[in-house]
């Protein structure tokens, strides 16, 4: 069970004012097509992959899997369903690249998106926190999950975060990505129990269990075009249908 969240950014006001276009409504017969980012084992992505698989006639496809690691066990997972896998590391781009070693690695990644013909960004436990730059032409269209009640705990500890606040009930968040940190329009979210003695291992643990069912629907129900960004706000078609 999750609720829907139908209102502004999760912290404060977006910052970043850009024209924001919904992607194309995919169809079975014309899926829209997703890349995937990652940067670790890539267990979301496999709940995604799988949940294609379920469906009858999903409206979205996999076209690749991203990785800024070449050690990311979610490539091996991504091959072994017969799914592109490439790595765009940090590591390969100069020192001095202009005009800057990190906007040089978003354009080697937009690179591998238009090779793909990626119409959609999935970040899956992807670490690096993408550039207003980057996002300017793909605002609308780049989901992530953060495994916490947002705006409570952003960032890359939140369980620990949730467990130090005394926080009984946590959960995890789907929305869209801005130029922040965890401060996009929020889509929907899931509630955990926090129980007393519970250690940041055990804790991320139950919340990956809500995170690979939310997840996955969510992001069929974008492909179909059953939500979309408008502002700073989500607006959902057929909510009866969800």
């Amino acid at each position: 069970m999750y609720f829907i969240h139908i209102g502004p950014y999760a912290q404060d006001e977006n910052p970043y004012d850009y024209s924001m276009v919904a992607p194309r409504v995919g169809t079975p017969s014309s899926p829209l097509r997703l890349g995937v980012l990652i940067s670790g084992s890539g267990s979301g992505m496999h709940a995604l992959i799988a949940h294609e698989l379920q469906m009858d006639s999903p409206c979205f496809v996999t076209s690749v899997v991203i990785s800024d690691r070449e050690d990311a066990g979610g490539l091996s997972i991504a091959t072994e369903y017969s799914i592109a896998a490439e790595v765009v590391s940090l590591a390969d781009i100069p020192e001095d690249a202009q005009p800057s070693r990190r906007r040089a690695h978003e354009v080697a990644l937009e690179s591998v998106l238009d090779k793909y013909e990626v119409e959609a960004i999935i970040l899956s436990g992807y670490m690096r926190i993408l550039t207003p730059d980057f996002l300017q032409g793909w605002l609308g269209k780049v989901l992530n999950i953060h495994p916490s009640l947002l705006p409570r705990h952003p960032g890359a500890h939140a369980h620990r975060d949730v467990i130090e606040s005394g926080d009984t009930v946590t959960g995890c968040t789907v929305h869209f990505v801005d130029g922040g940190v965890d401060t996009g329009a929020i889509i929907a979210q899931s509630e955990v129990p926090v129980h007393k003695g519970d250690t940041i291992e055990m804790l991320q643990e139950r919340v990956k269990v809500v995170e690979h069912r939310l997840y996955p629907q969510l992001i069929s129900d974008f492909s179909a075009g059953r939500f979309r960004l408008e502002g700073q706000t989500v607006i959902w078609k057929n909510l009866q249908d969800n």
